[in-house]
């Protein structure tokens, strides 16, 4: 069986990220404390030999990459890849919208009216469905649309390591907590994931297993 240590880090602290907009698919650049982040996370993993680095292709993650990369003394023979399949959830209409008239929103078709009431009384991977159903162009991801795409980002990574070897993985906060709370749903405390926070994934030919959730600490 094949077995693969991934440290899975949330980017850096973006500009939508700081106005409380929502940003899935959409874009902003990494803010001061969004580099701070990163090159933290990059200092806490600089002594992992990593074979490969994975990113979402979202410009936030793949500047995050680049920085963690950067302070690590094997980066010259580190491969990176950018797979769409590791975005963040597509909100659809509601993109860069502001995060909390969103929730009241969709909150409205359950009588909820913020965030945390919703995925506390629904459950993420109903949020998303929920979400879908507000969007007036119908265009943003239901949970089965947003599972398919990333597991398909799993299986790539899959054919592109080899037992043994330990990579690194930036994706986003809700893609993240989403996969602990499907693996590992006892380590998913109903917070937030922090920009530059490390999960560490135990990835086999048919399975995650999660070794921890949101370290800003040593690894």
């Amino acid at each position: 069986m094949t077995k693969v240590t991934a440290y899975l880090v949330r980017h850096g602290q973006t500009y939508l990220n700081m106005y409380n907009k929502v940003q899935g698919w959409i874009d902003s650049p990494l803010t001061e404390k969004g580099i701070q982040d990163a090159k933290s996370a990059g200092k806490r993993l600089s002594k992992i030999n990593f074979a490969a680095s994975f990113t979402s292709d979202s410009g936030r993650a793949i500047d995050t990459g680049k920085l963690i990369l950067r302070a690590n003394p094997h980066n010259m023979n580190i491969v990176s890849y950018q797979y769409p399949e590791l975005r963040e959830q597509f909100h659809g209409y509601f993109e860069g919208n502001d995060l909390n008239q969103m929730w009241q929103f969709v909150g409205a078709q359950v009588q909820e009216t913020t965030e945390k009431e919703v995925l506390t009384n629904f459950g993420l991977e109903r949020a998303r469905d929920l979400i879908h159903r507000a969007d007036l162009y119908n265009n943003a991801e239901n949970n089965a649309m947003f599972w398919e795409r990333l597991d398909h980002g799993f299986d790539k990574i899959r054919e592109n390591t080899h037992d043994g070897e330990d990579i690194l993985i930036v994706s986003h906060g809700m893609t993240i907590r989403s996969i602990v709370d499907r693996y590992a749903p006892k380590l998913d405390l109903g917070v937030a994931t922090q920009n530059g926070s490390v999960t560490k994934l135990i990835i086999t030919d048919d399975d995650i297993q999660v070794e921890y959730f949101n370290n800003l600490g040593e690894v």
